[in-house]
């Protein structure tokens, strides 16, 4: 973009749908674990949990609040683009993109070789996940081998709990904003199959990055909006983490037999909305935020969490294909809101996905 007020603008609307949706999952999570009880009766004792959580504990330590507002500054401007910290990415890049902006005149080489840079970049991805499947199914063998079979079919109630409340999530409330804004939800599903099947066997939403972005290109939304919304929700828009950690906390309390109270489990659901901000969309990433929530919520042992360590592999590929479907709601109706989506190349799009599929493979 070379505007600096429509950037401004589209960020702001984007920032209110982000938080209003966020919120909005997080509070499901909350409704569906106090009606359910998917903890209840397992009387588990605080004091037998074993299990070294550390690593998460100091990741976790990372995303509380102290170290949420330090860890969006980089040491340098390059060591973000080695590190995992997506917050550091965005604040380099709005830098950069600022830079290159009020400097236009004299930084269009450099903006042009940024774009250029972009299509190698997408297609070297495009190979390596070819190869995803075959190292997602060696982590699931590894879990199951590991934990056994009983140990997951003990928990398999939360899994089912947290599979269907994200269905439904999808299906009613990301199905009613779209119905508003003027495109169906199941047939934004099926044009985006190929990326969603790949989330799928990672358990990334990182994977299909590039390939959403390219898809919501070809289906009318402005490249200045997909630039700009699509990397942005990867870390404020996690609809499915949200849900995850509101309903795997109050799992987690159920099994150790804590009670909380209205007023706890609002300071836990505020705690949440802020420590979900800036999680990474990698595979895990939930688990870390889980555990970045549970930390600033005494009530609630960490260690509690090695009771769903073990079905957590499961638990990240729902977490991570509810995200990138909020994400990409949330990219065409923001362009709808700013009038910057060609409805009907959206209609053509969603009614021929296997011609657009072809002429991206070109």
């Amino acid at each position: 973009m070379t505007d600096l007020k429509k950037v401004g603008r589209i960020a702001a609307k984007a920032m209110i749908y982000f938080f209003t949706f966020s919120t909005l999952a997080l509070i499901i999570g909350l409704v569906v674990g106090n009606l359910l009880h998917p903890g209840s009766g397992l009387n588990i004792d605080p004091a037998s949990l074993s299990g070294d959580v550390s690593q998460y504990q100091q990741k976790a330590h990372d995303t509380t609040l102290t170290g949420f507002i330090m860890n969006i500054i980089p040491e340098t401007l390059f060591s973000p683009l080695v590190g995992d910290n997506i917050l550091q990415v965005l604040l380099v890049a709005i830098l950069m993109g600022i830079a290159l902006v009020l400097t236009k005149e004299k930084s269009q080489r450099i903006t042009d070789f940024l774009q250029d840079l972009a299509t190698p970049i997408f297609k070297i991805v495009h190979m390596l996940m070819k190869l995803a499947p075959a190292g997602a199914f060696g982590a699931m063998a590894f879990t199951i081998g590991k934990y056994g079979l009983a140990s997951v079919w003990n928990l398999i109630f939360l899994v089912g709990t947290f599979y269907i409340t994200s269905a439904l999530f999808v299906v009613l409330v990301l199905g009613a904003v779209s119905w508003y804004n003027g495109f169906n939800i199941f047939k934004l599903l099926y044009y985006l199959k190929e990326e969603l099947l790949l989330v799928l066997g990672t358990s990334s939403s990182e994977s299909a990055l590039p390939g959403i972005m390219e898809k919501l290109e070809k289906a009318g939304c402005s490249k200045a909006i997909v630039g700009l919304v699509v990397p942005t929700g990867y870390s404020f828009n996690l609809d499915g983490t949200n849900i995850y950690m509101t309903l795997a906390s109050l799992f987690i309390a159920q099994a150790l037999n804590i009670d909380l109270s209205f007023e706890k489990q609002l300071i836990l659901l505020l705690v949440a909305m802020l420590s979900s901000k800036g999680a990474a969309g990698v595979t895990g990433a939930g688990f870390v935020t889980l555990a970045a929530t549970l930390a600033v919520v005494p009530e609630i042992p960490i260690a509690g969490m090695t009771l769903i360590l073990g079905i957590d592999k499961f638990m990240s590929e729902c977490r991570a294909l509810t995200n990138v479907i909020g994400n990409s709601v949330a990219t065409v109706v923001v362009a709808n809101w700013e009038k910057q989506l060609d409805k009907g190349q959206l209609q053509y799009a969603l009614d021929h996905p296997n011609e657009v599929e072809k002429n991206l493979e070109v």
